[in-house]
Protein backbone atom coordinates (compact mmCIF):
# COMPACT_ATOMS: atom_id res chain seq x y z
CA UNK A 1 0.00 0.00 0.00
CA UNK A 2 2.06 3.42 -0.54
CA UNK A 3 2.01 5.31 2.19
CA UNK A 4 4.76 7.84 3.43
CA UNK A 5 8.04 6.61 4.70
CA UNK A 6 7.67 8.02 8.28
CA UNK A 7 10.83 9.35 9.85
CA UNK A 8 13.34 8.11 12.80
CA UNK A 9 11.45 9.28 16.36
CA UNK A 10 12.62 8.50 19.66
CA UNK A 11 10.91 6.09 22.16
CA UNK A 12 10.71 2.69 22.77
CA UNK A 13 9.39 0.37 19.85
CA UNK A 14 5.78 -0.34 19.80
CA UNK A 15 4.81 -4.15 19.91
CA UNK A 16 2.37 -4.28 16.70
CA UNK A 17 0.25 -7.01 18.40
CA UNK A 18 -0.40 -4.96 21.34
CA UNK A 19 -0.93 -1.52 19.62
CA UNK A 20 -3.78 -3.13 17.18
CA UNK A 21 -5.52 -4.37 20.37
CA UNK A 22 -5.36 -1.15 22.12
CA UNK A 23 -6.41 0.78 19.25
CA UNK A 24 -9.20 -1.23 18.40
CA UNK A 25 -10.26 -1.95 21.94
CA UNK A 26 -10.57 2.27 21.66
CA UNK A 27 -12.95 1.93 18.60
CA UNK A 28 -15.12 -1.03 20.00
CA UNK A 29 -16.17 1.73 22.74
CA UNK A 30 -17.30 4.49 20.26
CA UNK A 31 -19.21 1.37 18.25
CA UNK A 32 -20.53 -0.14 21.50
CA UNK A 33 -21.64 3.14 22.87
CA UNK A 34 -23.03 4.50 19.85
CA UNK A 35 -25.66 1.23 19.35
CA UNK A 36 -26.57 0.23 23.06
CA UNK A 37 -28.76 2.76 23.29
CA UNK A 38 -30.89 2.14 20.53
CA UNK A 39 -33.24 -1.07 21.56
CA UNK A 40 -33.36 0.92 24.66
CA UNK A 41 -35.06 4.10 23.63
CA UNK A 42 -38.48 2.72 24.52
CA UNK A 43 -37.48 2.03 28.07
CA UNK A 44 -35.93 5.11 28.30
CA UNK A 45 -38.85 6.76 27.76
CA UNK A 46 -41.03 4.50 30.41
CA UNK A 47 -38.35 4.47 32.81
CA UNK A 48 -37.73 8.32 32.91
CA UNK A 49 -41.42 9.66 31.95
CA UNK A 50 -40.54 11.11 28.56
CA UNK A 51 -41.79 11.21 25.92
CA UNK A 52 -40.46 9.59 22.44
CA UNK A 53 -38.98 12.72 20.96
CA UNK A 54 -37.59 13.53 24.33
CA UNK A 55 -35.89 10.16 25.09
CA UNK A 56 -34.73 10.26 21.02
CA UNK A 57 -32.29 13.05 21.86
CA UNK A 58 -30.48 10.35 23.37
CA UNK A 59 -28.63 9.65 19.78
CA UNK A 60 -29.81 12.69 18.68
CA UNK A 61 -27.16 14.39 21.37
CA UNK A 62 -24.39 12.25 20.64
CA UNK A 63 -24.55 12.51 16.98
CA UNK A 64 -24.83 15.72 17.26
CA UNK A 65 -21.66 16.29 19.66
CA UNK A 66 -19.48 13.84 17.29
CA UNK A 67 -20.58 16.38 14.18
CA UNK A 68 -18.58 19.22 16.20
CA UNK A 69 -15.67 17.26 17.91
CA UNK A 70 -14.43 14.74 15.56
CA UNK A 71 -13.11 17.41 13.08
CA UNK A 72 -11.08 19.40 15.38
CA UNK A 73 -10.12 16.10 17.28
CA UNK A 74 -8.89 14.50 14.03
CA UNK A 75 -6.46 17.46 13.43
CA UNK A 76 -5.17 18.48 16.89
CA UNK A 77 -4.03 14.45 16.76
CA UNK A 78 -2.04 15.85 13.68
CA UNK A 79 -0.75 18.79 14.83
CA UNK A 80 -0.23 17.46 18.85
CA UNK A 81 0.20 14.02 18.62
CA UNK A 82 -2.37 11.57 18.67
CA UNK A 83 -1.60 10.10 22.24
CA UNK A 84 -2.92 13.11 24.43
CA UNK A 85 -5.65 13.60 22.42
CA UNK A 86 -6.35 9.25 22.75
CA UNK A 87 -6.39 9.69 26.38
CA UNK A 88 -8.31 12.71 27.01
CA UNK A 89 -11.24 11.67 24.80
CA UNK A 90 -11.48 8.51 26.84
CA UNK A 91 -11.32 10.56 30.00
CA UNK A 92 -14.11 12.37 28.97
CA UNK A 93 -16.17 9.26 27.25
CA UNK A 94 -15.54 7.34 30.76
CA UNK A 95 -16.43 10.40 32.47
CA UNK A 96 -19.84 10.74 30.44
CA UNK A 97 -20.48 7.05 30.56
CA UNK A 98 -20.04 7.21 34.48
CA UNK A 99 -22.55 9.93 34.86
CA UNK A 100 -24.98 7.53 32.26
CA UNK A 101 -25.17 4.65 34.47
CA UNK A 102 -25.27 7.01 38.08
CA UNK A 103 -28.15 9.22 36.99
CA UNK A 104 -31.74 9.23 36.40
CA UNK A 105 -32.27 12.83 35.14
CA UNK A 106 -32.71 12.79 31.62
CA UNK A 107 -30.79 16.38 30.95
CA UNK A 108 -27.78 14.19 32.94
CA UNK A 109 -28.16 11.50 30.78
CA UNK A 110 -27.62 13.95 27.53
CA UNK A 111 -24.80 15.53 29.07
CA UNK A 112 -23.50 12.36 29.33
CA UNK A 113 -24.21 11.20 25.67
CA UNK A 114 -22.31 14.56 24.66
CA UNK A 115 -19.29 13.59 26.45
CA UNK A 116 -19.37 9.86 25.13
CA UNK A 117 -19.82 11.79 21.53
CA UNK A 118 -16.24 12.73 21.83
CA UNK A 119 -15.54 8.89 21.47
CA UNK A 120 -15.86 9.80 17.23
CA UNK A 121 -12.41 11.07 17.55
CA UNK A 122 -10.81 8.11 18.63
CA UNK A 123 -11.15 6.17 14.72
CA UNK A 124 -9.05 8.66 12.82
CA UNK A 125 -6.69 9.37 15.52
CA UNK A 126 -5.78 5.71 16.27
CA UNK A 127 -5.80 5.12 11.56
CA UNK A 128 -3.00 8.09 12.26
CA UNK A 129 -0.99 6.19 15.32
CA UNK A 130 -1.13 3.06 12.46
CA UNK A 131 -0.13 4.53 9.79
CA UNK A 132 3.39 5.91 11.34
CA UNK A 133 3.91 2.90 13.69
CA UNK A 134 3.71 -0.05 11.46
CA UNK A 135 5.57 -1.09 8.47
CA UNK A 136 3.73 -1.12 4.98
CA UNK A 137 3.64 -4.80 5.30
CA UNK A 138 1.53 -5.08 8.32
CA UNK A 139 -0.74 -1.49 7.95
CA UNK A 140 -3.21 -3.38 5.57
CA UNK A 141 -4.46 -5.61 7.91
CA UNK A 142 -3.90 -3.45 11.19
CA UNK A 143 -6.42 -0.63 9.46
CA UNK A 144 -8.89 -3.76 8.48
CA UNK A 145 -8.86 -4.94 12.08
CA UNK A 146 -9.98 -1.72 14.03
CA UNK A 147 -11.81 -0.44 11.27
CA UNK A 148 -14.05 -3.39 11.42
CA UNK A 149 -14.79 -3.33 14.95
CA UNK A 150 -16.86 -0.20 14.24
CA UNK A 151 -19.65 -2.47 12.84
CA UNK A 152 -18.49 -5.92 15.29
CA UNK A 153 -18.46 -2.98 18.17
CA UNK A 154 -22.06 -1.75 17.46
CA UNK A 155 -23.06 -5.59 17.31
CA UNK A 156 -22.04 -6.27 20.43
CA UNK A 157 -23.68 -3.06 22.07
CA UNK A 158 -26.87 -4.46 20.25
CA UNK A 159 -26.31 -7.86 21.89
CA UNK A 160 -25.46 -6.55 25.53
CA UNK A 161 -28.24 -4.50 25.34
CA UNK A 162 -30.47 -7.54 24.89
CA UNK A 163 -28.44 -9.58 27.90
CA UNK A 164 -29.30 -6.86 30.15
CA UNK A 165 -32.38 -5.46 29.18
CA UNK A 166 -34.04 -7.96 27.42
CA UNK A 167 -36.42 -8.35 30.42
CA UNK A 168 -37.74 -5.30 31.29
CA UNK A 169 -34.68 -4.24 33.24
CA UNK A 170 -32.95 -0.85 34.03
CA UNK A 171 -32.02 0.82 30.86
CA UNK A 172 -28.74 1.89 32.54
CA UNK A 173 -27.53 -2.36 32.74
CA UNK A 174 -25.71 -1.59 29.62
CA UNK A 175 -23.68 1.44 30.17
CA UNK A 176 -21.36 -0.45 33.03
CA UNK A 177 -20.64 -2.69 29.95
CA UNK A 178 -19.65 0.86 28.06
CA UNK A 179 -17.96 1.83 31.28
CA UNK A 180 -15.64 -0.80 31.89
CA UNK A 181 -14.53 -1.28 28.46
CA UNK A 182 -13.96 2.10 28.57
CA UNK A 183 -11.26 2.37 31.27
CA UNK A 184 -10.42 -0.64 30.11
CA UNK A 185 -9.08 0.63 26.64
CA UNK A 186 -7.88 4.07 28.35
CA UNK A 187 -5.48 1.42 30.65
CA UNK A 188 -4.42 -0.33 27.99
CA UNK A 189 -4.14 2.77 25.50
CA UNK A 190 -1.62 4.73 28.35
CA UNK A 191 0.59 1.17 28.93
CA UNK A 192 0.70 0.71 24.67
CA UNK A 193 0.49 4.17 22.66
CA UNK A 194 4.09 5.73 22.18
CA UNK A 195 5.00 8.93 23.15
CA UNK A 196 5.69 10.31 19.97
CA UNK A 197 6.60 13.99 18.75
CA UNK A 198 3.31 15.24 16.28
CA UNK A 199 4.10 14.95 12.37
CA UNK A 200 2.36 18.28 11.41
CA UNK A 201 2.73 21.84 11.92
CA UNK A 202 1.07 24.78 12.23
CA UNK A 203 -2.60 25.36 14.20
CA UNK A 204 -6.19 24.51 14.40
CA UNK A 205 -8.62 25.98 12.79
CA UNK A 206 -10.77 26.35 15.84
CA UNK A 207 -13.24 29.23 13.92
CA UNK A 208 -13.69 26.41 10.50
CA UNK A 209 -14.32 23.58 13.54
CA UNK A 210 -17.00 25.63 14.87
CA UNK A 211 -18.67 26.42 11.65
CA UNK A 212 -18.46 22.87 9.95
CA UNK A 213 -19.88 21.93 13.20
CA UNK A 214 -22.52 24.59 13.10
CA UNK A 215 -23.58 23.26 9.35
CA UNK A 216 -23.27 19.61 10.80
CA UNK A 217 -25.67 19.99 13.71
CA UNK A 218 -27.99 22.02 11.10
CA UNK A 219 -27.68 19.22 8.83
CA UNK A 220 -28.30 16.17 11.39
CA UNK A 221 -30.74 17.63 13.85
CA UNK A 222 -33.63 17.42 11.41
CA UNK A 223 -32.84 14.08 9.72
CA UNK A 224 -32.74 12.36 13.72
CA UNK A 225 -35.75 14.84 14.51
CA UNK A 226 -37.79 15.17 11.74
CA UNK A 227 -40.45 12.40 12.71
CA UNK A 228 -40.89 14.20 15.58
CA UNK A 229 -40.71 17.35 14.00
CA UNK A 230 -42.49 16.47 10.83
CA UNK A 231 -40.78 16.99 7.31
CA UNK A 232 -42.56 19.71 5.96
CA UNK A 233 -42.20 21.68 9.45
CA UNK A 234 -40.39 25.25 9.37
CA UNK A 235 -38.52 23.78 11.55
CA UNK A 236 -36.60 21.50 9.26
CA UNK A 237 -36.80 23.05 6.52
CA UNK A 238 -34.96 26.03 7.90
CA UNK A 239 -32.41 23.55 9.56
CA UNK A 240 -31.94 22.26 5.80
CA UNK A 241 -31.80 25.54 4.64
CA UNK A 242 -29.47 26.64 7.31
CA UNK A 243 -27.08 23.76 6.44
CA UNK A 244 -26.55 24.55 3.14
CA UNK A 245 -25.92 27.94 3.36
CA UNK A 246 -23.33 27.79 6.40
CA UNK A 247 -21.73 24.43 4.67
CA UNK A 248 -20.98 26.82 1.48
CA UNK A 249 -20.06 30.14 3.99
CA UNK A 250 -17.36 26.98 4.99
CA UNK A 251 -15.81 26.50 2.01
CA UNK A 252 -15.47 29.77 1.24
CA UNK A 253 -13.86 30.39 4.30
CA UNK A 254 -11.44 27.21 4.05
CA UNK A 255 -10.24 29.05 1.12
CA UNK A 256 -9.25 32.19 2.34
CA UNK A 257 -7.81 30.78 5.33
CA UNK A 258 -3.92 29.95 5.23
CA UNK A 259 -4.15 26.91 7.55
CA UNK A 260 -7.77 25.44 6.98
CA UNK A 261 -9.22 22.53 8.87
CA UNK A 262 -10.00 20.89 5.47
CA UNK A 263 -8.10 21.55 2.65
CA UNK A 264 -10.84 22.36 0.01
CA UNK A 265 -9.09 20.68 -2.56
CA UNK A 266 -8.71 17.60 -0.12
CA UNK A 267 -12.50 17.52 -0.37
CA UNK A 268 -12.60 17.93 -4.28
CA UNK A 269 -10.45 15.02 -4.73
CA UNK A 270 -11.95 11.96 -6.29
CA UNK A 271 -9.19 9.98 -4.54
CA UNK A 272 -11.18 11.23 -1.17
CA UNK A 273 -14.65 11.47 -2.45
CA UNK A 274 -14.70 7.75 -3.20
CA UNK A 275 -14.21 6.55 0.31
CA UNK A 276 -16.61 9.37 1.30
CA UNK A 277 -19.42 8.52 -0.21
CA UNK A 278 -18.95 5.36 0.15
CA UNK A 279 -18.42 5.50 3.92
CA UNK A 280 -21.99 7.63 3.64
CA UNK A 281 -23.56 4.77 1.79
CA UNK A 282 -21.94 2.21 4.41
CA UNK A 283 -23.66 4.22 7.00
CA UNK A 284 -26.65 4.02 5.48
CA UNK A 285 -26.76 -0.01 5.14
CA UNK A 286 -25.49 -0.59 8.62
CA UNK A 287 -28.49 1.05 9.99
CA UNK A 288 -31.15 0.01 7.86
CA UNK A 289 -29.95 -3.88 8.82
CA UNK A 290 -29.65 -3.39 12.35
CA UNK A 291 -33.13 -1.59 12.56
CA UNK A 292 -34.87 -3.78 9.45
CA UNK A 293 -33.76 -7.36 11.28
CA UNK A 294 -34.53 -6.36 15.06
CA UNK A 295 -37.83 -5.23 14.16
CA UNK A 296 -39.10 -7.34 11.34
CA UNK A 297 -37.92 -10.58 13.90
CA UNK A 298 -39.64 -9.23 16.99
CA UNK A 299 -43.54 -9.21 14.93
CA UNK A 300 -45.62 -12.11 16.18
CA UNK A 301 -46.88 -13.83 13.39
CA UNK A 302 -49.66 -15.15 14.81
CA UNK A 303 -51.22 -11.13 14.46
CA UNK A 304 -49.48 -10.09 11.70
CA UNK A 305 -48.40 -12.93 9.40
CA UNK A 306 -45.45 -12.33 9.17
CA UNK A 307 -42.36 -12.24 11.55
CA UNK A 308 -41.03 -14.49 14.08
CA UNK A 309 -42.26 -12.99 17.48
CA UNK A 310 -38.51 -13.32 18.73
CA UNK A 311 -37.88 -11.33 22.18
CA UNK A 312 -35.22 -8.64 22.04
CA UNK A 313 -32.78 -11.18 23.37
CA UNK A 314 -33.67 -13.44 20.62
CA UNK A 315 -33.26 -10.90 18.35
CA UNK A 316 -30.01 -9.75 19.11
CA UNK A 317 -28.13 -13.28 19.79
CA UNK A 318 -29.62 -15.55 17.27
CA UNK A 319 -30.29 -12.80 14.26
CA UNK A 320 -27.35 -10.18 14.60
CA UNK A 321 -24.59 -11.77 16.71
CA UNK A 322 -23.83 -14.21 13.88
CA UNK A 323 -23.21 -11.38 11.27
CA UNK A 324 -20.89 -9.67 14.38
CA UNK A 325 -18.57 -13.07 14.60
CA UNK A 326 -18.57 -13.28 10.88
CA UNK A 327 -17.33 -9.50 10.84
CA UNK A 328 -14.35 -10.46 13.24
CA UNK A 329 -13.19 -13.56 11.30
CA UNK A 330 -13.21 -12.01 8.49
CA UNK A 331 -11.58 -8.20 8.91
CA UNK A 332 -7.99 -9.63 9.02
CA UNK A 333 -8.86 -11.55 5.90
CA UNK A 334 -10.68 -8.36 4.00
CA UNK A 335 -6.78 -6.11 5.33
CA UNK A 336 -4.98 -8.93 3.43
CA UNK A 337 -7.32 -8.88 0.19
CA UNK A 338 -6.88 -4.94 0.71
CA UNK A 339 -3.04 -5.27 0.83
CA UNK A 340 -2.63 -7.28 -2.28
CA UNK A 341 -5.33 -6.63 -4.52
CA UNK A 342 -6.06 -3.26 -3.47
CA UNK A 343 -8.89 -1.41 -1.57
CA UNK A 344 -11.14 -0.64 -4.37
CA UNK A 345 -11.75 -4.09 -5.57
CA UNK A 346 -12.16 -4.72 -2.31
CA UNK A 347 -14.47 -2.56 -1.56
CA UNK A 348 -16.68 -3.47 -4.53
CA UNK A 349 -16.60 -7.18 -3.78
CA UNK A 350 -18.05 -6.51 -0.09
CA UNK A 351 -20.76 -3.98 -1.58
CA UNK A 352 -22.12 -6.68 -3.76
CA UNK A 353 -22.29 -9.39 -0.90
CA UNK A 354 -24.34 -6.33 0.54
CA UNK A 355 -26.68 -6.12 -2.25
CA UNK A 356 -27.15 -9.77 -2.27
CA UNK A 357 -27.67 -9.84 1.76
CA UNK A 358 -30.72 -7.02 1.44
CA UNK A 359 -32.62 -8.45 -1.81
CA UNK A 360 -32.67 -11.83 0.32
CA UNK A 361 -34.32 -9.59 2.87
CA UNK A 362 -36.48 -7.69 0.66
CA UNK A 363 -38.03 -10.94 -0.55
CA UNK A 364 -36.84 -14.60 0.62
CA UNK A 365 -37.65 -13.79 4.63
CA UNK A 366 -40.14 -16.25 5.16
CA UNK A 367 -37.65 -18.52 7.49
CA UNK A 368 -35.47 -17.42 10.38
CA UNK A 369 -32.18 -19.00 9.30
CA UNK A 370 -32.74 -16.72 5.83
CA UNK A 371 -33.04 -14.02 8.24
CA UNK A 372 -29.94 -14.66 9.75
CA UNK A 373 -27.99 -15.42 5.92
CA UNK A 374 -29.31 -11.95 4.91
CA UNK A 375 -28.03 -10.41 8.13
CA UNK A 376 -24.49 -12.11 7.86
CA UNK A 377 -24.30 -11.04 4.50
CA UNK A 378 -25.64 -7.73 5.00
CA UNK A 379 -23.01 -6.82 7.81
CA UNK A 380 -20.23 -8.77 5.92
CA UNK A 381 -20.74 -5.97 3.76
CA UNK A 382 -20.14 -3.11 6.20
CA UNK A 383 -17.29 -5.17 7.99
CA UNK A 384 -15.06 -5.34 4.37
CA UNK A 385 -16.04 -1.52 3.80
CA UNK A 386 -15.20 -0.34 6.86
CA UNK A 387 -11.88 -2.45 6.35
CA UNK A 388 -11.11 -0.86 2.56
CA UNK A 389 -12.29 2.55 3.51
CA UNK A 390 -9.09 3.90 5.70
CA UNK A 391 -6.75 2.63 3.18
CA UNK A 392 -8.38 4.31 0.09
CA UNK A 393 -8.05 7.28 2.79
CA UNK A 394 -4.73 6.92 3.57
CA UNK A 395 -3.38 6.66 0.04
CA UNK A 396 -4.97 9.87 -1.25
CA UNK A 397 -3.72 12.26 1.26
CA UNK A 398 0.05 13.30 3.27
CA UNK A 399 0.68 11.92 6.49
CA UNK A 400 -0.01 15.10 8.63
CA UNK A 401 -3.43 15.09 7.29
CA UNK A 402 -4.16 11.92 8.00
CA UNK A 403 -6.35 12.43 11.25
CA UNK A 404 -8.69 14.91 9.84
CA UNK A 405 -8.98 13.46 6.26
CA UNK A 406 -10.37 9.72 8.39
CA UNK A 407 -12.19 12.69 10.56
CA UNK A 408 -14.21 13.80 7.58
CA UNK A 409 -14.60 10.31 6.39
CA UNK A 410 -16.08 9.34 9.93
CA UNK A 411 -18.36 12.15 9.80
CA UNK A 412 -19.43 10.77 5.94
CA UNK A 413 -20.28 7.61 7.66
CA UNK A 414 -22.09 9.00 10.63
CA UNK A 415 -24.63 10.92 8.34
CA UNK A 416 -25.08 7.84 6.58
CA UNK A 417 -26.01 6.15 10.05
CA UNK A 418 -28.18 8.81 10.76
CA UNK A 419 -29.68 8.45 7.42
CA UNK A 420 -30.51 4.99 7.27
CA UNK A 421 -32.06 5.31 10.62
CA UNK A 422 -34.33 7.83 9.88
CA UNK A 423 -35.48 6.38 6.32
CA UNK A 424 -35.75 2.85 8.63
CA UNK A 425 -38.12 4.30 11.16
CA UNK A 426 -40.36 6.56 8.71
CA UNK A 427 -40.81 3.63 6.81
CA UNK A 428 -41.76 1.30 9.57
CA UNK A 429 -43.99 4.42 11.17
CA UNK A 430 -45.93 4.98 8.04
CA UNK A 431 -47.00 1.52 7.22
CA UNK A 432 -48.50 0.87 11.05
CA UNK A 433 -51.76 -1.27 11.08
CA UNK A 434 -54.02 0.28 13.61
CA UNK A 435 -55.67 -2.92 13.60
CA UNK A 436 -52.82 -5.52 14.52
CA UNK A 437 -50.78 -2.77 15.98
CA UNK A 438 -47.63 -3.33 13.85
CA UNK A 439 -46.18 -2.02 10.66
CA UNK A 440 -47.13 -3.70 7.48
CA UNK A 441 -44.94 -6.49 5.90
CA UNK A 442 -44.33 -3.75 2.82
CA UNK A 443 -42.44 -1.73 5.07
CA UNK A 444 -40.09 -3.71 5.92
CA UNK A 445 -39.31 -4.65 1.89
CA UNK A 446 -38.88 -0.92 1.24
CA UNK A 447 -36.58 -0.80 4.20
CA UNK A 448 -34.48 -4.02 2.98
CA UNK A 449 -34.65 -2.27 -0.90
CA UNK A 450 -32.95 1.28 0.52
CA UNK A 451 -30.11 -0.89 2.01
CA UNK A 452 -29.67 -2.47 -1.37
CA UNK A 453 -30.00 0.45 -3.21
CA UNK A 454 -27.08 2.31 -0.62
CA UNK A 455 -24.85 -0.65 -1.25
CA UNK A 456 -25.40 -0.64 -5.47
CA UNK A 457 -23.84 3.24 -5.15
CA UNK A 458 -20.64 1.99 -3.18
CA UNK A 459 -20.62 -0.90 -5.96
CA UNK A 460 -20.66 1.60 -8.74
CA UNK A 461 -18.52 4.54 -7.18
CA UNK A 462 -16.12 1.45 -6.38
CA UNK A 463 -16.12 0.44 -9.84
CA UNK A 464 -15.75 4.20 -11.12
CA UNK A 465 -12.94 4.69 -8.97
CA UNK A 466 -11.08 1.41 -10.07
CA UNK A 467 -11.71 2.62 -13.95
CA UNK A 468 -10.49 6.10 -13.15
CA UNK A 469 -7.09 4.60 -11.53
CA UNK A 470 -6.82 2.40 -14.68
CA UNK A 471 -7.14 5.70 -16.79
CA UNK A 472 -4.86 8.00 -15.02
CA UNK A 473 -2.17 5.60 -14.12
CA UNK A 474 -2.70 6.26 -10.34
CA UNK A 475 -2.67 3.34 -7.55
CA UNK A 476 0.60 0.75 -7.74
CA UNK A 477 2.15 2.52 -10.69
CA UNK A 478 4.93 4.85 -9.53
CA UNK A 479 5.94 6.55 -12.43
CA UNK A 480 3.11 8.45 -13.04
CA UNK A 481 2.70 9.63 -9.48
CA UNK A 482 6.38 10.68 -9.43
CA UNK A 483 5.66 12.61 -12.75
CA UNK A 484 2.34 14.32 -10.83
CA UNK A 485 4.96 15.25 -8.18
CA UNK A 486 7.52 16.69 -9.82
CA UNK A 487 4.94 18.68 -12.45
CA UNK A 488 3.25 20.05 -8.73
CA UNK A 489 6.71 20.95 -7.15
CA UNK A 490 7.13 23.07 -10.17
CA UNK A 491 4.57 24.73 -9.97
CA UNK A 492 5.52 25.63 -6.39
CA UNK A 493 2.14 23.87 -4.89
CA UNK A 494 1.58 21.24 -2.26
CA UNK A 495 0.55 17.89 -3.64
CA UNK A 496 -1.59 15.25 -1.51
CA UNK A 497 0.68 12.06 -3.45
CA UNK A 498 3.98 13.79 -2.23
CA UNK A 499 5.97 11.16 -0.17
CA UNK A 500 3.06 8.43 -0.47
CA UNK A 501 4.38 5.68 -2.26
Amino acid sequence: MPRSSPPPVPGTPVRPGLLVLALSLGVTTLSLLQSLVVPVLGTIEDQLDVSPGAAGWVLTANLLAAAVLTPALGRLGDLRGERPVILGILVAVALGTLLAVVTTSLPLLLVGRILQGASYGLFPLSISVLRRELPERRLGVAMAIVSSTLAVGGVAGLVATGLLVGNGGDYRRPFWIGLAVTLLSLALAARVLPRRPSSGTGRVDWWGALVLGIGLVLLLLPLSQGNAWGWSSPGVLGCLTGSAVVMAGWVVLQRRTAQPLVRPAMLADRRTIVPNIAGLMSGVALFTSFLALLQYVQVPEEVTGYGFGATVLEASVVYLLPGGVAGILVAPVAGTVVSRVGALPTLLAGAATGVTGFLLLAFLRGEPWLVVVAGVLTQLSVTIAYAALPALVVQAVHEDETGVANAVNSIARAVGQALGSTVAVTLIAASYDAGTGYPGAGAFTGVALVGALATLVVVLVAAIGMVADRRGGTGRRADPLRRVEEATARAGEWSPVSGIR
